[in-house]
């Protein structure tokens, strides 16, 4: 199981093609999700969970922006989890494996349904990344920080790069 990540990641980048700035989004976050949740005590399933989701976690945008004309979280929930499965068969993964990273996909902008650890940490990584990505300004990470931010280790980073 875990020896397939690389082959995820190339699944990843295949997909999005020519799309550089959304291949560099996806290793960041996949780099800052797989560092946390090993600080944070994930092993085995519940990191292979996290690493996968995080790597196809914005696999939706394509779809949204030629169905909706739109990268909305929103869109992105519901168009991701069809992909991430489609891009997965090949991998024969089990069911409540695939589930819970379709989950993760069809949820990461949903932060009133962070439910459990693998959840906050995609959210953190996510978080750590476009902040920067975006130029959010110091106040509104303060903001983030208080509001979204639960781990010692997300917490650690994005005080450490950002405030």
């Amino acid at each position: 199981m875990k020896d397939n990540i690389n082959d995820i990641l190339i699944t990843m980048i295949k997909y999005f093609g020519n799309d550089v700035r959304r291949i560099n989004h996806a290793l960041k976050v996949h780099t800052f999700a797989k560092s946390i949740g090993e600080k944070e005590g994930l092993h085995g399933e519940e990191l292979y969970i996290l690493e996968v989701a995080s790597i196809l976690h914005d696999i939706g945008i394509k779809v949204s922006e030629e169905k909706y004309n739109s990268s909305a979280g929103n869109y992105q929930e519901i168009e991701g989890p069809g992909v991430a499965r489609e891009l997965l068969y090949s991998f024969e993964l089990e069911e409540k494996i695939l589930d819970r990273i379709c989950f993760l996909i069809g949820n990461h902008h949903t932060y009133s349904k962070i439910d459990l650890l693998d959840f906050q940490i995609l959210v953190e990584a996510d978080f750590l990344v476009n902040i920067y990505e975006d130029n959010i300004e110091r106040k509104n990470v303060a903001i983030v920080k208080e509001k979204c931010f639960k781990t010692n280790t997300g917490t650690e980073y994005l005080t450490s790069m950002y405030l």
